[in-house]
């Protein structure tokens, strides 16, 4: 595609706007993908392209939560190959299967996570980590699995739902669920960008181009959630979660 400066500028705003939404609680996938969409790339292009820039993105906003010491190093050494798998499973499921029902099955999971968020104001608030037992891994495992499978196959929320699984059954607060959730999301993306990259579904000065704007975008956003800490992570997780919900199912209704 051509490479005018309006197209760059295009790019690079939407890129900052997604990366600065996504190192934190998720969900930059409902901006970069429709914006890559919005410039007339293919879908199959457009989603190959969206995770070029994402794995920069969580690349970016993983290094700055390592960093900070925000993350759970023993539990991302087990979850983040099982993320790798299942992303790459789902990557090569789709480009055969088509994505209708799956899009009902995560609205309703969407809506069910804002309402449980809402409604349990102390959720996520403080740390209530006791430590890794079997029956925790025992249903973390599978379900990173699901979601690093659901990032390759569709994506958008996947950050939003590895944030969840880290606050609902871990135990830890927002900012450390938000650090675990971008590392076990950097796995899915390397991998799922693997398979696209593989199919030849990459453009890659697009993706270049998009993914140098959320470079900068995913550093300030992890900077700002580390520094603000739960009392920014909530309420963002909240407005990012009832907006994908709207976004998805105005597309299924309308598109």
């Amino acid at each position: 595609m051509e490479m005018d400066l309006s197209t760059i500028i295009f790019l690079a705003f939407f890129g900052f706007v997604a990366a600065f939404i996504d190192s934190t609680v998720g969900g930059g996938g409902l901006i970069s993908l429709p914006a890559l969409l919005g410039l007339g790339i293919p879908p199959y292009l457009a989603l190959g392209t969206n995770k070029l820039a994402g794995t920069i993105s969580s690349a970016t906003s993983s290094f700055t939560f390592i960093r900070s010491g925000k993350f759970d190093k023993k539990l991302m050494f087990i979850l983040f190959p099982i993320s790798l798998i299942g992303a790459f499973l789902g990557a090569k499921t789709v480009l055969f299967v088509p994505q209708e029902l799956l899009k009902v099955l995560v609205i309703v999971m969407m809506a069910l996570i804002f309402v449980y968020t809402l409604f349990n104001k102390r959720f996520g608030q403080d740390s209530n980590f006791k430590g890794l037992t079997k029956f925790t891994l025992g249903v973390g495992i599978p379900f990173t699995f699901l979601i690093g499978f659901y990032d390759g196959f569709f994506g958008p929320g996947t950050g939003s739902f590895f944030v969840f699984l880290m606050v609902l059954l871990f135990g830890y607060d927002f900012v450390i669920a938000a650090g675990n959730g971008r590392i076990l999301n950097l796995a899915s993306n390397i991998s799922a960008l693997f398979v696209f990259a593989m199919e030849g579904k990459v453009i890659l000065l697009t993706g270049l181009v998009m993914g140098v704007a959320m470079l900068l975008g995913a550093t300030i956003g992890a900077r700002v959630a580390i520094k603000t800490g739960v009392r920014y992570v909530r309420p963002l997780f909240l407005i990012v979660s009832i907006t994908l919900i709207t976004k998805m199912i105005y597309e299924l209704i309308f598109m």
